[in-house]
């Protein structure tokens, strides 16, 4: 990819890594990362751990926060907090609580958080997500790859665009309903004048419930978004992966590859009957992704993550296939 000149304000790729828990995702979000900004100093690359059981910190071997830390003059880093997601949710909830005092309905502190403390919006840990995404689509960075979380997170995410889209839509209904009360109670009062005071305080609600519309359709936009699945070669992560694309390509999200990590090779010519056996299995279980699916699969060795310079070695497989991200 030829590098964008930020002031053109070219929208970034996104790429996000999913799959089965423990299936090496952050690995190769990171790996993925690393490639990009070795590969091409001036491109501004971002990485994103949206899983609420974070590792990503512990791969670059950084405290990472929920605003970006720079790894190098290229390549930063995020850890995303679920209290971002229920802050948006208190925001709704605030946002209503105001219409009903402004139509004289006493809404004490403590109803508020009762109110607050009921989740009537759910996953806090995808509206997060979302939110960042968000966040992210029209920014500085020419790349942001995403380390999702295991696969029953990642549905909950794909979902909840819909879902919050009926939230937004009856929180709407509601503030509106509460406005023609209060306008009515106050025209008794006052008569036309009561009218003559336009106000509009759900600009941020509107603001949120068009950021997520927006995310929703850049997850379905394949010039834009490269949902790569990450599975082992081994029967339980087959079946689960199985799943996983047949959702994705149900809900029209882009699939750009599967990622067949910790693929056992015996370079070493070892005659051990274990190192034998594993190779063997490896490799039938190699052959049954690729009739399986039809996708294009990427292939990383098992090698010893903890090395140095592993995640260099395994960001070239990342950017092959093709790839110009």
């Amino acid at each position: 990819m030829e590098p964008t000149e930020k002031e053109n304000h070219n929208p970034p790729d996104i790429v996000l890594y999913g799959g089965k828990g423990g299936v090496g995702k952050t690995t190769c979000a990171a790996a993925h990362a690393v490639g990009l900004s070795e590969r091409d100093a001036s491109t501004k690359v971002l990485v994103v751990s949206t899983d609420p059981a974070h590792s990503l910190g512990d791969v670059f071997e950084r405290n990472l926060g929920d605003e970006p830390t720079a790894l190098t003059d290229s390549l930063a880093a995020v850890e995303v907090g679920s209290q971002r997601g229920q802050e948006a949710y208190r925001m709704v909830v605030e946002t209503l609580v105001d219409e009903f005092r402004s139509a004289g309905l006493r809404v004490g502190e403590d109803e508020l958080e009762r109110l607050f403390e009921a989740g009537l919006i759910p996953g806090g840990d995808e509206v997060a997500a979302l939110e960042y995404i968000a966040r992210y689509t029209d920014s500085e960075y020419e790349t942001v790859i995403f380390d999702t979380a295991p696969t029953g997170h990642t549905l909950r995410l794909l979902d909840l665009p819909e879902v919050l889209g009926e939230t937004f839509a009856v929180a709407s209904e509601i503030q509106q309903r509460v406005r023609r009360v209060a306008k009515t109670a106050r025209s008794m009062v006052f008569g036309p004048e009561a009218y003559w005071e336009t106000r509009d305080d759900s600009e941020e609600l509107t603001s949120l419930r068009d950021r997520i519309a927006t995310v929703d359709s850049l997850l379905h936009d394949p010039s834009r978004t490269h949902f790569r699945v990450v599975l082992t070669p081994e029967r339980m992560s087959i079946a689960e992966t199985e799943r996983l694309v047949s959702r994705l390509k149900t809900a029209n999200v882009p699939v750009d590859s599967l990622v067949v990590n910790r693929l056992f090779e015996n370079d070493q010519a070892c005659s051990c009957e274990r190192c034998c056996a594993d190779a063997e299995r490896h490799e039938k279980r190699l052959q049954e992704i690729q009739r399986r699916f039809n996708l294009p699969v990427r292939v990383v060795p098992e090698l010893d993550t903890e090395a140095q310079g592993a995640l260099s070695a395994i960001g070239p497989t990342l950017l092959a296939v093709g790839d110009s991200r």
